[in-house]
């Protein structure tokens, strides 16, 4: 079963994007679950987004010329730490200087976006969640055999 992906980018400038993805996705291996979408009401609109990031395996964060000033792309990248959910960033236009959200952290690099580098990081973000996972599961049989 091909992972599931939630894609995350900035909806007023880079829908694009976004379309040009969801078209890679079915040869690179993955699929879109959902994507970003302009924001309403905030508290209904935080809870389903918090559902779709949560129930996603990892997130692809597209990163364009206006990322920078994108709060709901910030936004999405909190619920992921969240949540949990891995991601890791794309570099959205060969041609443009892109910007990272400003939720991102300094030391996050933003990925080349070709088709082997996609696949390998989809597939290196993906262990490093089992391996997380599995590490979590240990801890948690410690507590309960000690308890």
């Amino acid at each position: 079963m091909s992972p599931s992906i939630y894609i995350s980018f900035d909806v007023r400038h880079d829908q694009v994007l976004y379309e040009q993805l969801v078209n890679q996705s079915g040869t690179a291996g993955f699929s879109v679950s959902s994507g970003s979408e302009a924001p309403f009401a905030s508290e209904i609109w935080d809870a389903r987004l918090r559902r779709r990031i949560r129930d996603a395996d990892q997130m692809i964060v597209i990163c364009g010329e206006h990322s920078d000033a994108s709060k709901c792309m910030s936004d999405e990248l909190r619920i992921a730490r969240e949540e949990g959910t891995p991601y890791f960033l794309l570099w959205g236009r060969r041609s443009a200087m892109c910007t990272k959200p400003a939720g991102a952290k300094s030391d996050e690099g933003m990925y080349n976006w070709t088709p082997s580098i996609l696949q390998d990081q989809i597939a290196v973000t993906l262990r490093s969640r089992a391996h997380a996972l599995a590490m979590a599961k240990d801890a948690a049989r410690l507590r309960i055999d000690r308890g």
